[in-house]
């Protein structure tokens, strides 16, 4: 009973890192927080740009655990929201709003200004939501004012930024290409080397110090704490050319024979390069949390409620457990709950990938983001925010884009020590060319160091993996396939058999017209386009899908004269004074029209896996 009350205690928490450069960063960061007290379980995705962390609450804090990314050279996505507060009158409710804000997780520090009547919080991106930081406030007995800031996206940000440093590296990079190439093909020079050489150098310098100014940074910044990352092989590889490629252009007397070759093509090449291939990086990241997104919109954005007698529209964040919520025709149901009162058809295609609406009726479920197609009925709230089926899909997403395969595992492993092997092979190659290499020995010696350098600087290795899971499981949730994570995308090479439930069937959630079977004496085409007539102001999917087959057969549809939707059962219409029924058996009997020997090719259409929608006309 002890270790399960431990496991209870424990609590997961996801921290954006910012600043890591390769798979080696995702170990060095993972190490620190392992190290943590209270800590027992770290992992990084380097493509998310995310540390999972399963902790202790009462043995160490966020805040600590951010310190610990902090002190190995990193950082972590912490944000800043400014909220109104109303109802404070002394210091002491100062106090109070302080450490109700201070208790939500992932909140690591508030200050109340009583002067202005605003709360500055300072908190984790992906931990904290706006409605936790209200319900905190309001649960003391204070009110809340939003106050919507222009708080621009950290990646978005950084996205730019790349974005305008590869571009500038890009165009100098291409005068430099065309002024070296008299010195790769032997061409004629118009202008004296010396002074064509200090031109290149005038063009390399923005390259190499301004566009190339974050793997220096990124290469202090593990140098301090004594570490070695991708960042250090690009600096090593292209600062080395390009001071010797300066020394040559500002001092060619050093050098034999008064020249020396210069090299500022190599070097702003490859930082052209590798900034392109983290501009690509950064492009993947974002496109596989549109999958998120796309989730995210799928839910509505307010709600009809039932507050004190009164029928009330509030944000879906506002609806509360308890709340008797009110969902009229046509609307999506914002949250998980129970029916109350009323009747009408959902459709769930968005959770099931069922086609054909659900009948729902008094105690049966409705989820989330559902879309009511016909009548209209009360519900009791179960489940809302991060309760609701939508947002633990949602959160499933995220688990899975970073969970790691076992071959990313082993990437990792290697990483550590990756980098450290990558500088010994090129001291050791430069040893080699400077003791046996032809003359001059210096310059062979310096281009073969550099280019081990180089050829090493794409982590491949290390970002293939992550960024390929990323993408997988996104483009999973797009289509409706949920991937639980990285080792299941692995073992999937291995599948035989694949089993589905039900009828076997696969649907696409929207359904076609495929057969119109008629009895003697009526015309196919316009038994068709009487029944889609009545259907076009129908918001059913089986009507949907029987107007798009009489359009797409070129019909001419006229407008219903009279209509009456009836909830899980079908429709009755008028259309040019012709009465028309359109739904189940059971409804036309019901209504007292048989189905005159219909009824066995109805079930030979049920068999092939369709849905037969049975039609009277007068």
């Amino acid at each position: 009973m002890e270790k399960t009350s431990e496991r209870e205690q424990l609590k997961r928490i996801y921290i954006p890192v910012t600043g890591m450069s390769c798979a080696s960063c995702v170990r060095r960061v993972e190490r620190a927080l392992s190290k943590q007290d209270g800590v027992t379980e770290a992992s990084v995705n380097f493509a998310a740009e995310k540390a999972s962390v399963i902790y202790e609450p009462t043995t160490t804090s966020p805040d600590a655990l951010i310190w610990a990314i902090k002190d190995v050279g990193y950082g972590a996505d912490v944000r800043e929201m400014t909220l109104g507060v109303t109802g404070m009158t002394c210091a002491s409710c100062v106090g109070r709003v302080e450490q109700a804000l201070k208790k939500v997780p992932g909140v690591l520090e508030a200050s109340v200004n009583l002067a202005n009547e605003k709360a500055t919080v300072e908190y984790l991106a992906s931990e904290v939501e706006l409605r936790d930081l209200e319900k905190a406030v309001q649960g003391v007995g204070y009110g809340v004012v939003r106050e919507e800031a222009s708080v621009e996206d950290t990646r978005e940000r950084e996205y730019e930024k790349l974005r305008a440093d590869f571009l500038l590296a890009a165009g100098l990079t291409t005068f430099i290409l065309v002024g070296s190439l008299p010195m790769m093909f032997g061409f004629m020079l118009p202008v004296p080397l010396r002074w064509l050489n200090f031109g290149l150098l005038l063009l390399a310098t923005p390259v190499q110090f301004w566009a190339g100014w974050r793997f220096y940074r990124g290469a202090w910044g593990a140098l301090k704490h004594g570490q070695a990352n991708m960042n250090t092989l690009v600096v090593m590889g292209t600062s080395a050319a390009y001071l010797y490629s300066a020394v040559a252009a500002l001092a060619p007397g050093l050098f034999a024979a008064g020249r020396a070759d210069v090299y500022f093509d190599t070097s702003a090449l490859i930082i052209t390069l590798i900034l392109l291939g983290r501009l690509l990086e950064a492009r993947a990241k974002g496109r596989t949390n549109e999958a998120i997104k796309k989730l995210a919109t799928l839910q509505a954005k307010t709600a009809r409620v039932v507050r004190h007698g009164e029928e009330v529209d509030v944000p879906v964040e506002g609806v509360e457990v308890g709340d008797v919520v009110i969902v009229r025709p046509g609307e999506k149901v914002p949250v998980d709950g129970r029916i109350l009162s009323g009747e009408s058809a959902v459709d769930e295609s968005m959770i099931t990938g069922e086609s054909i609406p659900v009948t729902k009726r008094d105690g049966d479920e409705v989820i989330g983001a559902t879309i009511n197609t016909s009548g209209s009925f009360r519900f009791e709230a179960t489940k809302v925010g991060e309760e609701t089926a939508l947002h633990q899909i949602m959160r499933m997403v995220e688990e899975a884009q970073g969970s790691k395969a076992p071959i990313q595992r082993l990437a990792d492993r290697i990483s550590a020590v990756f980098v450290p092997a990558v500088i010994g092979v090129a001291a050791v190659t430069f040893l080699i060319w400077l003791i046996f290499g032809p003359a001059p020995a210096l310059t062979f010696a310096l281009l073969n160091a550099v280019a081990v350098l180089i050829i090493a600087c794409p982590c491949a290795m290390g970002l293939a993996t992550p960024t390929s899971i990323m993408v997988g499981t996104g483009k999973g949730a797009e289509s409706g396939v949920l991937i639980k994570g990285g080792e299941a995308l692995e073992a999937a090479h291995k599948l035989t058999t694949v089993v589905l439930d039900k009828t076997g069937t696969l649907t696409r959630g929207t359904p076609e017209l495929t057969d119109v079977v008629v009895e003697d004496g009526v015309g196919e085409e316009e038994l068709l386009r009487l029944v889609a007539s009545a259907e076009t102001v129908s918001e059913h999917p089986l009507g949907e899908a029987i107007v798009r087959g009489a359009k797409d057969r070129g019909l001419p549809l006229s407008g219903a004269e009279a209509f009456e939707a009836v909830s899980g059962a079908g429709i009755r219409a008028r259309v040019e004074g012709r009465g028309v029924l359109v739904g189940s058996r059971r409804f036309l009997s019901e209504s007292g029209v048989s189905e005159d020997g219909l009824l066995p090719q109805g079930e030979e259409l049920a068999r092939e896996g369709k849905t037969p929608v049975f039609i009277a006309v007068d």
